[in-house]
């Protein structure tokens, strides 16, 4: 176990930061929603979600604690109702927040979320872990709040705001979809094997050394 989150604190150090860069506000992304339509939002919103390393980590570790089809559409929709009410109205209301300082809140959100599938609550503090459905539903406001930041780091012209944030939105949706169909595959399939518990501790493992790593990497470009 200990070579195996070796290997990944390693990993984490040499890709953590292209995805930092991927996962920004490019020129490209802001020449595409100049340059078309709704549709073009609809498109960088679904890319802005498949790049989403934080947003992702957070939803694999919330699909490791369910056991069927319907809890995950339970609780993946608590999660898009929350983000989905912080994008639109902050983004409409121009609510804005430094967008380092909610990134390090979104990576305890993935600390979080290893700490509790691996049961830090109980060991450590003696407690039963919240309620889980609140909890999901309350980071997915917080996540909500980063994506809202996001957009409102483009120039988004001065027609139709509200259709553009709502189209952005669906994007979001669209990409988390597309993204969490390979994950919730991987996990259903790997629980039929005998390495599953295994695995399940190496990446929730991964989860608390990848929340802490964001994290400090955050709140290092907040204060610099």
């Amino acid at each position: 176990m200990k070579s195996i989150i070796k290997k990944l604190t390693t990993t984490i150090l040499i890709f953590c930061p292209l995805l930092l860069l991927a996962h920004g506000v490019s020129e490209a992304d802001q020449e595409t929603l100049s340059d078309g339509g709704l549709l073009a939002y609809i498109f960088v919103g679904a890319k802005h979600m498949v790049t989403g390393y934080d947003h992702l980590l957070f939803l694999t570790g919330v699909i490791f604690y369910l056991s069927g089809f319907k809890d995950i559409v339970r609780f993946i929709t608590a999660f898009t109702i929350g983000h989905s009410i912080t994008l639109i109205f902050a983004t409409y209301w121009g609510i804005k927040a430094d967008e380092h300082l909610i990134d390090a809140v979104i990576a305890l959100s993935v600390l979080y979320k290893g700490f509790e599938n691996l049961g830090g609550f109980e060991k450590l503090f003696k407690v039963a872990s919240p309620n889980l459905l609140m909890m999901v539903f309350i980071f997915g406001l917080i996540h909500g709040f980063g994506l809202s930041t996001r957009l409102q780091s483009f120039d988004l012209g001065g027609g139709q705001f509200l259709a553009k944030i709502v189209c952005f939105n669906i994007g979001v949706e669209l990409g988390q979809i597309l993204a969490l169909i390979p994950i919730v595959f991987i996990i259903t399939r790997w629980k039929a094997w005998k390495s599953y518990d295994s695995f399940y501790k190496a990446v929730n493992y991964y989860l608390i050394v990848a929340g802490i790593f964001l994290f400090l990497f955050q709140m290092y470009h907040y204060f610099s």
